[in-house]
């Protein structure tokens, strides 16, 4: 049976996840949603807040994961980190932006991970 993309994609979060938990990450939230943007996965990693966007796909025919986050996109999940931050009380906290790109190609999973991606 052929999974949906919403369940590759909950799937790929949770690779995703584990992914980061094992190169010593905390995972704080997971689909944190602010107005109109969402954060997929929102963790620690020493002493920097990350915002993580999780990309899964089963081929190449639309190009690598991590080319289908637009500008707009991007602009969406600096709006979402906003709420974030502020909805927590946060201030004066080092933050970045991943990209954690889950590949299902030919019964293979591939994790590339780009730090600080935008």
């Amino acid at each position: 049976m052929a999974l949906t993309n919403r369940q590759r994609g909950t799937i790929g979060e949770e690779l995703a996840a584990e992914y980061l938990m094992n190169k010593g990450y905390q995972i704080l939230e997971r689909n944190y949603r602010f107005e109109h943007g969402e954060i997929d996965l929102i963790a620690q990693d020493g002493e920097e807040l990350v915002f993580v966007e999780v990309k899964s796909r089963k081929s190449k025919s639309f190009g690598e994961p991590e080319e289908s986050i637009t500008e707009v996109k991007e602009g969406r999940l600096r709006d979402a980190a906003e709420g974030y931050l502020y909805e927590k009380d946060i201030e004066n906290r080092t933050c970045r932006f991943d990209v954690v790109a889950v590949e299902f190609l030919d019964g293979i999973v591939k994790i590339r991970h780009t730090v600080d991606a935008f």
